[in-house]
């Protein structure tokens, strides 16, 4: 094991049950406890030798990560494949209402089949090609917002393709709005009847680790598609395209419309203002997703850690810092910066751990350690006032927080936790994982990096 490898008791401190939560150990409601925390998904390849792993140690994988699916993304504009494999009985639909997934309660998602969402897409969305649905574009009609998320290919009875096999995932939005309210409605009735229900909440954390990737691709894209329904050069709507992937900006409209730029006459298919996404190669809209960077923070001589904490946590919690990475900014620039203007905290370098989509609504967080420069460790809040209070903690408090004082924010520690001691969010947070790296060794007295 490398040293800077976490050992294997600082890595069972992200496993957490909620049979020996303790109420009165816990930072708000007492009577919340403890969610079991499902385990992280195995990074690729993980038994595998390499260079890489014997200089850099095994690769990390975050939760919302390690999806088992295949997104053969340039079968996206095969209709023919996106047909077959729409009604293919091994096809699976995840369905969403206002961004909540379908489930049977908030550990397992429930798929449907293509006979259950058929009254709602119709017969076949993918008959046509996607030029002549571009040419035939009537912003009038309510489309639903149906996604191709991929290939399992572990199914072997799944549907063949050329060269490819696999049981093929699909998501489907089904918040009633437009034309197609009614019939979404009905359909959501009909799931509540047989017992289903839609997971409320804004972070869902409790899923199995593969089916939280496939939420997590499904909601990220659901989310971006929902948020763009207008085209940001010229303001008329747009239409999805590329098996959700993407949003084209139509020249042609079958509807009367007036839009941002000029309008539309007639009854047949008439010319929409010029737009410059259809011109050269700009000519679609892609998925937006915003690097964000979060970062433990080690002091100069490597034997405490940078913790923050916002006013609207409960007492007691702390994490890491985090911020946004602007544009002609690199990563490792972005971390100096934040952590200087929330914390006063200078550093020196700074090393990419490991990175997790996080899909509230279209983050990928960059995880990474950095250490302080000699000098540099003055804590000063004066600049940003984003936190109500950071802190240096020794490397033996971290470890006790991890061992019994992490969850979800505001549920209940586990067993032996004291009140008052430091709080860390749970195994699922990348953060987490940063922090379980630097109390494992990830950066010691003696050059690791």
């Amino acid at each position: 094991m490398l040293p800077w490898s976490a050992p294997s008791e600082l890595r069972k401190y992200t496993s957490i049950t909620s049979a020996s939560a303790s109420a009165k150990g816990s930072s708000g409601d007492s009577d919340k406890m403890t969610a079991e925390i499902p385990a992280l998904p195995e990074p690729a390849h993980p038994h595998l030798d390499s260079m890489l792993s014997r200089k850099f140690g095994k690769e990390v994988a975050n939760y919302f990560s390690g999806s088992p699916l295949n997104r053969v993304s340039f079968l996206r504009t095969d209709h023919t494949f996106l047909s077959a494999a729409l009604k293919h009985p091994t096809t699976s639909f995840l369905l969403f209402h206002n961004l909540n997934p379908l489930a049977k309660d908030p550990a397992t998602l429930h798929y449907l089949r293509f006979a259950d969402v058929r009254p709602l897409v119709g017969d076949d969305p993918y008959s046509k090609t996607e030029a002549k649905l571009v040419s035939e574009y009537n912003s009038t009609v309510t489309t639903p917002q149906l996604l191709f998320l991929g290939l399992d290919e572990r199914n072997k009875q799944g549907l063949t393709h050329a060269i490819y096999t696999g049981a093929p995932y699909f998501a489907l939005d089904v918040t009633p709005k437009g034309t197609i309210a009614s019939q979404a409605e009905s359909l959501i009735q009909n799931l509540q009847s047989r017992g289903l229900k839609f997971l409320e909440g804004r972070i869902q954390a409790a899923l199995p680790a593969q089916d939280a990737a496939i939420y997590a691709q499904a909601r990220a894209l659901l989310d971006w598609n929902a948020r763009n329904p207008f085209c940001a050069q010229c303001g008329q709507p747009t239409l999805s395209i590329n098996g959700g992937t993407k949003r084209t900006c139509p020249p042609k409209d079958m509807a009367n419309l007036k839009g941002a730029i000029g309008g539309t006459v007639g009854t047949e298919p008439t010319e929409r203002p010029d737009c410059a996404t259809r011109k050269g190669i700009s000519n679609v809209c892609f998925p937006r997703t915003d690097p964000t960077i979060i970062v433990a923070v080690v002091s100069s001589d490597s034997k405490r850690v940078l913790i923050g904490r916002q006013k609207r946590w409960p007492p007691y919690w702390y994490s890491t810092l985090a911020g946004f990475v602007e544009p002609a900014e690199s990563v490792e620039e972005a971390v100096r910066r934040e952590v200087w203007e929330e914390s006063g905290v200078k550093l020196g370098r700074v090393v990419i751990h490991s990175t997790q989509p996080w899909p509230y609504p279209a983050n990928l967080m960059i995880g990474a350690v950095a250490q302080c420069i000699p000098g540099g460790e003055e804590i000063v809040l004066k600049h940003d006032p984003e936190l109500e209070d950071a802190r240096w903690a020794d490397m033996d408090e971290i470890r006790e927080a991890l061992r019994v004082g992490t969850s979800a924010l505001g549920e209940s520690a586990q067993e032996g936790y004291k009140e008052g001691n430091l709080r860390l969010p749970a195994g699922t947070a990348i953060a987490n994982q940063l922090l379980t790296a630097v109390a494992g060794g990830f950066v010691g007295e003696a050059p690791k990096i």
